[in-house]
């Protein structure tokens, strides 16, 4: 180990307690378009978590739904699309690799993402409204495979931590402008004199330019660093590399390890962040107070996850990774007895203080430690663990909730997960410790 820092895959030092990591850290200008697209695409993750489950609630109500019934199919569409991502992701990935194509395939998943969300908005049933939000938050998540894996094109790997909380950060705040005035819409629709469907038409429709419009200075700006030569068979060549990186990463303990450790830790933020709402309406919590509250976790999770970016200077990130995850578990646990406003107002607090953290962090640590020119493959890879794994999460609560009869159960089973994650996490630590000696 060198000193003053950990050695990469490309023989990069990488400074963690010392040396120029305690300068004031500035984004460079490729930094700072990257960053804008997590602002752009927060807007839908966070109308997602918010306003379409109640929309969709509405929807559901109109149709003589269930509530325990409404909980679970919501959380079975959102099973299907992160599904869906997690068997093409890996192939996308390996295609995006190749010289000139990472920046397409990016267009066009978050082509479809835009689209569906306009769409959305335009449905008064609640079975088209589901089929089209697979379609639209395939393409978010989609998208999010080639942009996660542009982080090894627009920076240095000294600086992935800080670039990626910096991500997170300004997302959580920047959603919080198209979601207010989303907001304002839906919730003064009488007063204003317009329909609840026209009050969606024009959420969906600010959301989905806020995101397009997002994306625009990146697109511009970036180019491929890091990639395979296209050769005469793209499509064959991908599948190939594709092939080797499956048997190289079971070799590769410590990579291993850590997307198998994220599988199970992840699986529960993901599922919090996709089913809170639903969660809280199933509750009868009031429909206002639970996106008043979800906004609240927007605002805690900017300062927080800035917070942690500079505390990583000084601490190892697998120490800030840890203690998230140990967050995470208390709170699915806590989980278990919430039945109020004011108990669910607790739980998005707690999870704004720690959600981008580790969602920032764990996207940071994986792309230090694969081969750069194999980000897409790689992070392919990294979002079936990450996405793949919500279809767990969200069957799980559903499943749960509908054998029980009792929602705060389904939830709370989420802590397995966690500490299944927290265990398997240490063991991926304690291998690339060794790795790097």
């Amino acid at each position: 180990m060198a000193t003053g820092g950990w050695i990469d895959h490309r023989g990069i030092i990488l400074k963690n307690q010392k040396g120029k990591r305690d300068m004031k850290f500035k984004l460079t200008s490729l930094e700072k378009k990257w960053v804008l697209y997590d602002v752009g695409n927060s807007a839908f993750t966070m109308m997602v978590s918010t306003i379409f489950p109640i929309y969709f609630n509405y929807l559901a109500g109109n149709a003589g739904i269930s509530d325990v019934d409404y909980l679970a199919y919501w959380g079975y569409a959102t099973s299907v699309c992160t599904l869906l991502v997690a068997i093409l992701g890996p192939t996308l990935g390996a295609v995006a690799d190749t010289k000139n194509f990472k920046k397409i395939i990016f267009c066009i998943a978050m082509g479809v993402g835009v689209l569906g969300c306009i769409v959305l908005g335009f449905l008064s049933s609640w079975i088209w409204f589901l089929g089209v939000f697979v379609l639209a938050k395939t393409g978010y998540s989609a998208s999010l495979i080639f942009y996660d894996a542009m982080l090894t094109d627009v920076t240095e790997p000294d600086r992935m931590d800080t670039v990626s909380s910096h991500g997170y950060a300004w997302g959580y705040i920047g959603s919080c402008i198209p979601f207010v005035a989303s907001l304002v819409i839906v919730l003064g629709a009488g007063n204003i004199g317009i329909s609840m469907q026209m009050s969606m038409i024009l959420a969906f429709l600010i959301t989905a330019h806020w995101w397009r419009c997002s994306s625009i200075p990146l697109l511009r700006a970036y180019c491929q660093k890091y990639f395979s030569e296209a050769g005469e068979h793209v499509i064959r060549n991908s599948f190939l590399r594709l092939g080797h990186t499956f048997r190289e990463i079971s070799k590769e303990k410590h990579i291993f390890i850590f997307l198998l450790a994220f599988f199970f830790y992840i699986d529960g933020v993901y599922t919090v962040i996709d089913m809170a709402t639903a969660y809280g309406q199933a509750l009868g919590l009031d429909s206002t107070g639970l996106l008043l509250a979800l906004l609240v976790t927007q605002i805690v999770a900017f300062p927080s996850v800035l917070i942690f970016s500079r505390i990583i200077k000084n601490v190892n990130p697998e120490k800030i990774i840890t203690i998230c995850i140990a967050a995470y578990f208390c709170i699915a646990v806590y989980a278990y007895w919430l039945d109020t406003q004011l108990d669910f107002w607790i739980l998005a607090v707690l999870v704004g203080m720690f959600q981008g953290t580790i969602q920032a962090l764990s996207r940071s640590y994986f792309a230090k430690i694969i081969p750069a020119e194999k980000s897409g493959e790689y992070f392919g890879l990294y979002d079936i663990c990450g996405k793949g794994a919500s279809v767990v999460g969200t069957a799980l609560v559903s499943f749960l909730s509908q054998l029980t009869g009792n929602i705060n159960m389904g939830v709370s089973a989420l802590s397995v997960m966690f500490l299944i994650g927290l265990l398997l996490f240490r063991t991926a630590a304690k291998l690339n410790a060794q790795k790097q000696v």
